[in-house]
């Protein structure tokens, strides 16, 4: 779509239409990635960031970029209902057509909310969305330029090929200490059952299957080809994913270092870090810092591989990213200048693993 600039001018492009910058491209092809291959979206509220990785051809996901997130509203938490401005926490998958290419917030994607999980509890809301312009009633807002490069990485990804991505938001990093810190809050039993899946992709570096049954989570399970699982029922016998725990080489570890990796930026949501010792939850005091200083890409959590058949019981956990499949990631071969000795691919689930609406 084009937009005319004026009398004898050439037309310009949508901000839906613009391309990656050729910074964007540049960084793109030193981390051995290319345009088109698979994204994946992780956000964390307290830090005010938001992550993209992007799948090479060994079917893994590497750190990209990590954004700040200008303006997020409510609290740390999930999202309850319709009208509470509370941006959601959870696991939601953006298709194409949820990008928002008109958006009267310069450019968007709606997240999906509430999703088959949230629809379980009942809960509410719609239109929830990744924007620009920096204000936010229950979304996550980025500065238009931000906002347009996260997009143009969305759209380039669909048109090669990808169906959905993963979105997967939490409250903060969800480390162990950090998950400690918060032991009285009212909303820790939904973080335990959420950590799972942030613990699963720092170790495989995979975003993980995810279904919901029993009106829960569960994470990182070969899902049934055929049927559809009841998010009320009762949850089926799964297998577990068997996949090699991600161990970087040297050169990835070069790499996930270079410029442009952390963007500075407007963050106006930044919460402080407190102890929890009451179970009270603190006032977060919004302030306005010049720039990121987010930390660097997580490095791989030793674990060791899941090959038991499990029954689900008290696990529970969120969803992730839809890809065409290990053919596509490994169709497009890593640029020349990569000497890294050759990957085996891993089996990288086709579905989504949301459960149909």
């Amino acid at each position: 779509m084009l937009m005319l600039a004026g009398c004898g001018s050439a037309p310009e492009l949508i901000p839906a239409e613009q391309p990656l910058p050729k910074e964007t491209l540049d960084l793109i092809g030193k981390k051995g990635m290319q345009p088109g291959m698979p994204i994946y979206v992780r956000i964390f509220k307290e830090e005010s960031e938001l992550e993209v990785w992007k799948a090479r051809e060994d079917g893994r996901f590497y750190h990209f970029k990590t954004y700040p997130i200008c303006n997020w509203s409510g609290e740390i938490g999930p999202k309850f209902k319709k009208g509470d401005k509370q941006a959601p926490e959870g696991f939601y998958a953006v298709g194409p057509k949820q990008m928002k290419p008109d958006s009267s917030y310069h450019v968007a994607f709606n997240l999906g909310f509430p999703n088959a999980y949230d629809r379980a509890h009942e809960r509410t809301g719609e239109f929830l969305m990744i924007h620009g312009k920096c204000k936010s009633a229950g979304c996550y807002a980025m500065t238009d330029a931000l906002a347009e490069e996260i997009y143009a990485l969305a759209r380039e990804a669909f048109r090669n090929g990808q169906s959905a991505f993963a979105v997967h938001a939490f409250p903060f990093r969800m480390t162990d200490d950090k998950l400690a810190r918060f032991k009285g809050h009212k909303h820790i039993a939904f973080w335990k059952m959420i950590k799972p899946a942030y613990d699963f992709f720092e170790t495989y570096r995979v975003p993980p299957t995810v279904a919901v049954c029993e009106r829960k989570y569960v994470i990182g399970v070969t899902l049934p080809a055929t049927g559809r699982i009841d998010p009320d029922g009762q949850c089926p016998r799964f297998q577990k994913q068997e996949l090699t725990p991600f161990v970087p080489d040297l050169l990835d570890q070069q790499i996930a270092a270079q410029k442009g990796t952390i963007v500075p930026g407007q963050k106006a949501r930044e919460q402080t870090a407190l102890a929890w010792s009451d179970g009270e939850a603190p006032t977060p005091k919004p302030v306005v810092t010049p720039a990121a200083t987010a930390p660097a890409p997580a490095a791989a959590v030793p674990s060791t591989s899941t090959t038991t058949t499990s029954t689900t019981g008290s696990i529970q956990n969120p969803p992730p990213a839809s890809l065409p499949g290990a053919a596509f990631l490994t169709a497009e071969p890593r640029p020349a200048k990569r000497k890294a000795p050759a990957k085996k691919p891993v089996e990288v689930p086709t579905s989504l693993g949301l459960n149909a609406p």
